[in-house]
């Protein structure tokens, strides 16, 4: 397990390559995803008792050990309203549409991950322009397309951004891969582009600590 210290309040913990992200500012702690289910033991010794979870979608390297979070620390658990009953296991999770090339990546990723996460009891469905009340309050986006469900997560007086994986920054700022819907995945990119913060947390890739803003913007100009 890393642990990296993106600002002094923020903590990003990436287990088996999978990331999740730690807000403690002293009012309270906030987890934002949750990795994979075979990570749970290193990120419950590292993230202690959460006030809140949030999931930002579905998918099994961002919601796989939440039912763990939960079971051993209590926290509630919140998510976008059209992933919440994938998550607790309700509802089979539909299928990103590929693009060609994107094909063997996901292969070679899938191949070190179960098919689904355990089932976790979502408490709190989240629509967007909603605030929660943790950490200074945890403004919720509505950012649909690579899930139906897919949110983001402002912290406004903190300056950060988590968008997810609707933003990747692999190499460069960019579009995220396996998308349900790519056109509605871009929109809601450019969407959060617009938005004034000062550090970008992405699901995939190193967060970006100062000026994230400005290479959102410039990113999601290149869209197409």
């Amino acid at each position: 397990m890393d642990r990296i210290q993106v600002t002094p309040v923020l903590t990003m913990l990436r287990i088996g390559g999978w990331q999740s992200y730690l807000v403690d500012d002293g009012t309270g702690r906030l987890l934002i995803d949750t990795g994979a289910p075979e990570g749970s033991a290193d990120l419950l010794s590292a993230c202690g008792t959460p006030d809140l979870v949030i999931l930002t979608h579905h998918h099994v390297d961002h919601c796989g050990a939440a039912a763990a979070v939960h079971e051993h620390t209590g926290a509630p658990i919140a998510a976008g309203a059209g992933d919440a009953e994938v998550i607790r296991g309700g509802l089979v999770a539909p299928a990103p549409n590929f693009e060609d090339w994107e094909l063997p990546i996901h292969q070679r990723v899938a191949a070190g991950l179960p098919p689904a996460a355990p089932a976790a009891p979502v408490a709190i469905e989240l629509r967007g322009s909603q605030v929660l009340d943790v950490v200074g309050g945890a403004h919720i986006i509505a950012a649909p397309g690579h899930t139906d469900g897919s949110i983001a997560v402002h912290l406004v007086s903190h300056g950060i951004l988590f968008t997810g994986d609707t933003v990747a920054n692999v190499g460069e700022v960019t579009l995220g891969v396996f998308n349900r819907d790519r056109k509605r995945t871009a929109e809601s990119f450019r969407m959060l582009a617009e938005i004034d913060f000062d550090t970008a947390c992405f699901g995939h890739g190193d967060p970006i600590a100062d000026g994230a803003a400005q290479l959102l913007r410039d990113a999601a100009a290149r869209v197409g």
